[in-house]
């Protein structure tokens, strides 16, 4: 779900308190939902001049999604996420082939957005906000983030911006798309709410972080444990 920039976007962080790092920093890089993009412009263009041929565009599209892999492969990336990227590649084309509309390559795109959207959404009613269970991870915190209060409430309204900003954004925008048939447009929209959108959404989501932490917390990789309200 989720696709990230390798430099700090402008704005992902504010400079207030000890020890904040940008929230892009922290997440890595934005090779991944580059990668993504690549497949889905590679089906539209063999589909557009192979004169709409769903066949043709589906060669091209599992065709670079095999190259990609492959020098994710040589680069370090994990096995396990190359081979789910490729799966993906190959499902969507399975079921344009399948259903012979060469708009439902998207399909499987538009679906993982809704689950996602309903994802983060259910995450932070649950006061399990998944960007503060993600950054847990990379910071190898795994659950003492949520013995701080005032990380919990920060996580939980930066959330909301990936929910909103990105994910509502994109099943809004996929399924006007794709109710329309429009096969060219989806292949544009695949691109730029990609890579420029995890970057906007990571540089807005820092932001309201940062914001939400109060002006003396020591930042994210060091939780205040042992408070109360935890």
């Amino acid at each position: 779900m989720t696709e990230q920039p390798s430099s700090p976007p402008p704005g992902s962080a504010s400079g207030r308190g000890h020890g904040r790092e940008p929230l892009a920093a922290v997440l890595g890089g934005r090779k991944g939902a580059l990668d993504a993009s690549l497949p889905p412009a590679a089906f539209v263009l063999g589909w557009l001049l192979a004169g709409r041929s769903i066949a043709w565009g589906a060669g091209a599209a599992i065709t670079l999604a095999v190259v990609v892999g492959v020098l994710r492969l040589v680069r370090g990336d994990k096995s396990r996420a190359v081979v789910v990227s490729l799966a993906a590649v190959i499902g969507a084309a399975l079921i344009a082939l399948h259903t012979g509309q060469a708009e439902d390559f998207f399909l499987i795109q538009l679906l993982s957005n809704v689950a996602s959207a309903l994802a983060w959404a259910a995450s932070i009613v649950i006061r399990w906000p998944l960007l503060g269970v993600v950054v847990g991870l990379v910071l190898g915190q795994r659950t003492r983030w949520r013995s701080d209060p005032a990380l919990l409430r920060a996580y939980s309204l930066a959330s909301w911006v990936w929910v909103f900003l990105q994910y509502t954004v994109r099943v809004l925008v996929y399924g006007s798309l794709w109710w329309s048939g429009e096969v060219v447009a989806l292949g544009i929209a695949r691109t730029v709410l990609s890579w420029p959108l995890v970057a906007l959404t990571v540089a807005v989501s820092g932001w309201v972080l940062y914001r939400a932490l109060p002006n003396d917390h020591p930042g994210l990789r060091h939780p205040v444990v042992g408070t109360s309200g935890s």
